[in-house]
Order: C-alpha cells, then structure tokens, then sequence
C-alpha cells in the first residue's frame, strides 16, 4: 500500500510576504468574541518583528522560550494559559521563529482540540481531532517544520514527535527577509539540519523518485549555499532548501544521524541542530560523502563542534541514550534495512555515544 500523505494546502513565498499576514488571517476571524494567538520566539521580545504583528481585539500574544527544548510539561502550560485567556478556543494559531517555537505552534493547536497530555500523543497517528488552524512564519531556515507532520517533544520518558497528519500547518509564509541577522552558528547549524536530511533521504533504504527529486534539488540548494559564493539569494535559496527538504522526507525518512541526536537531545538536552552536526560527524561508516562534504562546509564557514559531551556518563545515561535511539525504528530501517537491528546492536550504538 502506499501512502496517501498530506501536505501543506497554503503557501506564501516572497520577501515582504509577512505584510500579508493580516489578510491572510482575515478571513479565519469567525468567532463572535474570538482571537489568535500569535507564538513567537521571545528573542523577539520588544524587537521590530512584535511591532509588525497584525494584533487585534482580543489578540494574544505568546512568548515563548526555545533555550530547552520543547517538552510536553511547557505544551500542556502553554494551552492551560490559553485556556484560562478564554473560554472560547481560538480561530487561529500563528507561529513566528525557528524550528522549536513552530513545534510548540503544531502542538499547542492540536492539543486545544484535543484532551489529555501532549505525552499521551508522542507517536504515529494517534491525535484524534483536527488542530486549531495553525500558520507557521519561520525565521530561520532548515529544520522543515514548517512543512512536517510532526511536532517533537522531548516527554515524561522520550523524546517523540506527535505525527498526523492534524499536525501540518494549514498555512505557510516564507519570508526570506525574516532570516537577516541570524547568528552565524544557528545559521549554519539549522542548515545542516536540512542538508543532512536530504543525505539521509538520499541514501536511504525507502528511497522513491517522489522523495529523490525534492532531496536531490534540496542538496543542490545547500550546496550553494553552504559552499559556493555569498550572494543576495542565499536566504531565498535556504528556505526553498529547507522546503524541498522537508518534502523529501514526507515520502521516504531520516536515518542514523536523527536517531542517535534524539538520544543525545533526551539526555543532555542537546539542540536539535547542532546535535544533528554532533551526531553526523561521527558516521563515516554509514554516510562516507555525505560527512566528507559536511565537513568541508564546517571548515569554509569556521564551525568547531562540541567535543568530548559523553566522557565521564555513567552507564544508566548511556544505556538511556541507546535505548532512545535504536527506539526509532522507521528511522533505522530506513537508513539500514529490515535485517538493521543485527546491523546497529546496542553494543555499537553505545560506542558511537561513547566516541562524542
């Protein structure tokens, strides 16, 4: 069988698009009493971007703190203080900022329809009811949330994203203008994020021509990016990359890279990006070009990773780590095949940690 799949229905690509926000949002303001709520990243507390919010009425404006990782604790906050904003359920979710605060946009939408914990929905199609209507502005680029089916959350005990298909936005605004200013690290880190998607879609065991074409355009974006000559399109070209990246994935997986960061996010509470870059600088064996190429990348834009994060753990965060890891198993079979847990053993997970 396979998979009918959904995607995003809305898009809006072009600099100067987030002035259309307002109108966009118009038509989704239904409600008798009723409100949005924009979440942003609170890097941009009292910043020219909170100016330029098309606030009205009732608004609310959340902001919200990305330094951790998204955790179902903060979701389940977050939607008690909608909650007790106002008895009525908001027309609409708008999130502005990097990767983390789209998830926590993702998740909080779903989980005003829905009742219970955001823990209770870390998995495969579990989610029940169709999210509030939920608008995803990103600020940076890489990472594909904005156009993933999932929101991940680091929870009670894993790290796992709600994935649905209720999970997608309903609309997305690329506004490559809002990536000026990013620091250079989250700059590099997040885009490295979306190029070792594609590496992993690329070279991976669920491989489609649907998949290869975005991941094969998508690696070409990076490499302009990332290695050829600074120019005025960069931003356009990273968030194009990231999109394509995203849509790579839809139809096929990530692999090994993803996998093992999600064990080092859950126990040290690593960033998805830089973890990514962490993880993927240790699989020569899995993705020999890919982490040939990566490194190069690091060497032209002066990028020295962390080192040395697992000396000194004891055994029970280590096994923690594996156990989070080889958890993943669309991942894995991805990346290694049906036979991959006689590939990937618990022994050689816990020596690749140990080697970071």
């Amino acid at each position: 069988m396979y998979r009918n799949f959904a995607i995003v229905p809305r898009i809006i690509f072009g600099r100067g698009s987030l002035n259309q926000l307002g109108d966009v949002l118009k038509e989704k303001r239904v409600t008798d009493g009723g409100y949005m709520v924009f979440v942003i990243d609170d890097v941009f507390t009292d910043k020219p971007l909170e100016g330029r919010l098309p606030m009205e009425g009732k608004d609310l404006l959340l902001r919200v703190n990305v330094a951790d990782e998204p955790k179902t604790t903060y979701i389940d906050a977050l939607v008690a203080q909608i909650r007790a904003y106002s008895d009525v359920t908001p027309d609409g979710i708008i999130g502005l900022g990097g990767g983390s605060t789209l998830d926590i946009a993702k998740a909080v939408s779903l989980m005003l329809n829905n009742p219970g914990s955001s823990a209770d929905y870390q998995g495969w199609d579990i989610i029940q009811n169709r999210a509030v209507y939920h608008v995803a502005v990103p600020t940076i680029a890489g990472t594909g949330a904005e156009i993933s089916r999932t929101a991940i959350l680091t929870g009670p005990d894993k790290k796992l994203g709600i994935n649905s298909d209720y999970t997608l936005f309903d609309q997305i605004m690329l506004d490559p203008d809002l990536l000026a200013g990013v620091p250079k690290e989250q700059w590099f880190y997040t885009g490295m994020d979306c190029y070792i998607h594609d590496v992993e879609s690329l070279n991976g065991t669920f491989i489609n021509q649907f998949s290869k074409s975005y991941g094969e355009k998508s690696i070409d974006l990076c490499r302009e990016v990332f290695l050829g000559e600074n120019d005025s399109a960069q931003g356009d070209k990273l968030m194009m990359a990231s999109y394509f990246g995203g849509m790579s994935i839809a139809y096929s997986q990530v692999g090994a890279c993803h996998a093992l960061s999600y064990g080092l996010s859950y126990v040290l509470g690593t960033h998805h990006g830089i973890g990514c870059c962490i993880t993927f600088d240790y699989l020569d064996e899995i993705y020999p070009a890919g982490v040939k190429e990566f490194r190069q990348m690091m060497d032209k834009h002066e990028i020295s990773l962390p080192r040395n994060l697992t000396k000194g753990m004891d055994d029970a965060s280590l096994d923690l780590m594996v156990t989070t890891a080889l958890n993943l198993v669309p991942l894995w079979e991805n990346c290694l095949g049906s036979d991959w847990k006689n590939i990937m053993t618990r022994e050689r997970t816990l020596e690749l940690f140990k080697r970071m």
